[in-house]
């Protein structure tokens, strides 16, 4: 006890000598500071957290530059004004009353992803390219700073020179076809996105950097390239921007910062809390960690001061209980006493843990997963739910992990320059590290509407773009996909009970399970349709199993999609033809006179109404052992007629005058129709030469070739109705008087008007014309040299402007 009291007293006595001399030093201190900064700036830690530490002058000299450019962009910097286009789409986004903001921050994120995506594909052949240090490190900071208002969002990706800040951050696209292309298509989006209000399009076009004005007013881009300075893009989103070489900000290394001077609705955003949950919403699957600089409360032990735990001593006589307990408190003071205190620490917080969604087992992750994957990958944060999806590890020679999704809907331009652009929505991985997403080796061209990715562990890393397109592993991964692909879409149908066949459909209906796959692949047909089309007439291996997903309407269908495999099942008895028709409609595909025996006698039509269908049945001849036959074309077998060669012997004169009629317009032949029940007569095509509808589509192409056409347009055939009473009567007039004019004249008429009801076009309408109105003389009984009277002429004469004013008003 003794000893302790003793020491407290030493540690008074030092204090006693050591406060004086501090006090002078301190007023030394604050009068030589008296002209300069009187609050001089802390030191800082620089946004990166690993780094060293800004000195004093140089957080002066950022502060200053900081309280200066939140008022007004650098007088220094170069001033450029932003592309139409641009400030077409920041006019949207300023002015836009779209409550959900939350999207800027997934965006950025996004933009970030790819940067270091690029630096990281570049390093698989230069190591040296990503630098020492924090520099080599590829991950994604968020930094807040609540008192100026300012939100900070840094990668370490591949950076941006002076022209890339101009060219990216200033325009969409550059001049030239392909530039206009881009700008069409572009404001077509915009359209779309200031019609529904719906913002979320934007990061499909990569020009998701702009929604960040949706919560800032103000915002600077510091990029650092290897190829070049570090520069600061900045703009107000006042049309203008200025581009300024660094010299005041703290050097970057490599890579972006993006600082959003946040509006003063938008302060919610500076809290962690939300920041967290956008990342965890929008960006969990992000392939770089995101780090967060957050602050929490931590309790640490801290020494106890000696005056807290001194307590006072009563005097008491010693005896030899007390000199054993002094000799325990001896023992004791030689540990330190401590206490435990909270406080607050800063530091990075890694926001996106999750290993990478497609290494891990199929059956451990949930539907909600794949869904937010989707939305992440494919940049579609909609809240629809895509249509199917795959994911599946391949196994031996060529192992691969990979995940494929079928798009709610279609893309706007999913059809345009079909040929003529190389879209490719597969993003391609070799040892989990990002290759390309321009890749289109890996899928066939019509099924570039599926979004997924690709990771392979036998294609190799460090080699050039064009050697790993002719590596021989693509062909075996490429096979794969497309057969787990028909696999995918196979089984859409297979779930949905439109479906389900009837004897099936009563079971389904009764479980009442899957309504919310009733509809399912109806949906994918009309988005995705085409492209099952497209692959039937490019991918002959797999023709058969892109035949077996081909949907349709019939005459027997009531409106509804059908199959091959159940039109084969409702064929008559005997039918040896699957029956289809082509046209423009089906409306008017109904009432075509091609159908009317085939009806009757109770066979199933297939319409076929997109143009795209002509050149589909043109590859697709027969499917399961049976043919198609065109009805509008020759070789059409309908039952069995044994009186045909009497009837063709009993019309032999009536379809040899006939012919010889129309030696002037391309008729190969005239014979009697086995399809028709009412009408008078049709004109039907050679079996391999084109239809009226195919006729029609290439007439109407830009860039048509006549002879082609000529040579290629089958040749005609008149078919007429030996039942109807007008053959009847012209066949007894023609044996009668075969040389007749007005006889020849009502077969000439009566081929044309077949001509207009089979689908063609007519090569001389006024001729046409011309028959119809003699014939309408004819009924009328005027003569047939009757013209229309001279006009007569009367004499102009000059009307004066009050002239002209009182007949107006007087009429």
């Amino acid at each position: 006890m003794r000893k302790r009291a003793i020491v407290s007293v030493l540690f008074l006595f030092s204090l006693l000598f050591l406060l004086p001399d501090q006090g002078r030093k301190l007023h030394a201190n604050a009068e030589d500071s008296s002209d300069e900064v009187t609050d001089p700036p802390k030191v800082e830690k620089k946004l990166g957290g690993h780094g060293g530490l800004s000195t004093d002058s140089d957080v002066v000299r950022r502060l200053e530059s900081e309280s200066i450019s939140k008022k007004s962009l650098r007088s220094s910097g170069e001033k450029f004004e932003f592309q139409a286009e641009v400030s077409r789409l920041m006019d949207i986004i300023i002015n836009s009353l779209y409550s959900n903001k939350d999207i800027f921050l997934r965006e950025l994120i996004s933009n970030a992803s790819d940067a270091l995506d690029k630096i990281r594909f570049l390093a698989l052949t230069d190591k040296d390219v990503l630098g020492e240090g924090d520099t080599a490190k590829l991950e994604i900071q968020i930094k807040l700073d609540k008192a100026k208002k300012i939100l900070s969002i840094r990668d370490r990706g591949i950076g941006m020179t002076k022209e890339d800040l101009i060219k990216n951050l200033g325009t969409i696209a550059q001049s030239g076809t392909s530039g206009i292309k881009k700008i069409n298509v572009f404001n077509v989006l915009v359209e779309k996105m200031q019609s529904s209000g719906d913002l979320n399009l934007i990061g499909q076009f990569g020009v998701g950097f702009y929604s960040a004005y949706l919560v800032a007013d103000y915002i600077e881009v510091i990029s650092k390239h290897s190829d070049d300075n570090q520069h600061v893009w900045e703009s107000k989103a006042d049309g203008k921007f200025t581009v300024s070489e660094d010299t005041w900000n703290e050097p970057l290394g490599r890579g972006t910062e993006i600082r959003l001077h946040l509006r003063d609705d938008a302060g919610g955003y500076l809290e962690g809390s939300k920041l967290k949950d956008l990342v965890k919403r929008y960006s969990e699957f992000i392939n770089f960690p995101i780090h967060l600089w957050a602050s929490k409360e931590v309790e640490t032990e801290v020494p106890v001061e000696e005056d807290e735990s001194a307590e006072e001593e009563s005097e008491t006589t010693s005896t030899e209980e007390e000199k054993e307990e002094d000799a325990e408190e001896e023992d004791s003071e030689k540990k330190q006493k401590t206490k435990k205190v909270k406080e607050t620490v800063h530091e990075w917080e890694l926001l996106n843990d999750v290993k990478a969604m497609w290494l891990r087992s199929p059956k451990e992750v949930t539907d909600e997963e794949y869904t937010k994957f989707y939305h992440s990958l494919a940049k579609d944060f909609s809240e629809e739910k895509p249509t199917a999806w795959s994911h599946f590890n391949a196994e031996g020679d060529v192992e691969f992990k990979a995940v494929l999704y079928v798009p709610p809907k279609a893309a706007h331009d999913q059809y345009e320059s079909y040929y003529n652009s190389n879209k490719a929505n597969l993003k391609l991985f070799v040892r989990r590290v990002f290759i390309s997403d321009e890749f289109d080796e890996l899928l066939p061209k019509y099924l570039s509407f599926l979004k997924g990715l690709v990771d392979s562990d036998t294609l190799p890393l460090n080699v050039s773009r064009e050697m790993l397109q002719q590596h021989s592993s693509l062909k075996t991964i490429k096979k794969n996909l497309i057969r787990k692909t028909l696999d995918m879409i196979r089984k859409l149908a297979e779930e949905d009970p439109d479906e389900v066949h009837d004897d099936d459909k009563k079971d389904m209906e009764k479980s009442g399970e899957n309504d919310e796959k009733k509809g399912q692949y109806t949906k994918f047909w009309k988005d995705f349709g085409k492209s099952i089309k497209l692959g039937i007439i490019e991918d002959a291996s797999n023709r058969n199993r892109l035949a077996k997903l081909l949907r349709f309407e019939t005459t027997k269908s009531n409106g509804k999609l059908t199959s091959l495999d159940q039109y084969i099942k409702r064929m008559k008895k005997g039918q040896k033809d699957v029956f289809y028709i082509t046209g423009s409609s089906k409306k008017q595909l109904e009432k075509s006179p091609f159908l009317e025996r085939l009806i009757k006698k109770g066979y199933e039509v297939i319409f076929f109404t997109d143009p795209v269908d002509e050149y589909l049945m043109q590859y697709l001849m027969d499917y399961e052992d049976k043919k198609f036959q065109n009805v509008s074309k020759e070789g059409l077998k309908v039952g069995k007629d044994s009186k045909v060669k009497e009837l063709k012997e009993a019309f032999k004169d009536l379809t040899k005058w006939w012919k010889e009629s129309l030696a002037g317009e391309n008729v190969d032949d005239v014979k009697i129709s086995n399809r028709l029940a009412d009408t008078l007569c049709v004109v039907v095509t050679s079996k391999f030469g084109w239809s009226a509808n195919m006729e029609r589509i290439m007439q109407s192409q830009t860039l048509s070739d006549a002879k082609k056409q000529a040579y290629m347009r089958g040749k005609r055939v008149l078919e007429i109705n030996l039942r109807h009473p007008i053959i009847k009567e012209l066949k007894d007039r023609v044996a009668s008087d075969p040389e007749d004019g007005s006889v020849k004249e009502t077969a000439q008429l009566m081929y044309q008007t077949a001509l207009i009801e089979s689908g063609f076009i007519l090569n001389d309408p006024k001729d046409f014309a011309g028959r119809i109105y003699n014939s309408v003389k004819s009924s009328l009984k005027i003569s047939p040299d009757a013209v229309p009277e001279e006009e007569v002429e009367a004499e102009e004469t000059e009307t004066s402007e009050e002239d002209e004013i009182r007949w107006w008003s007087e009429h």
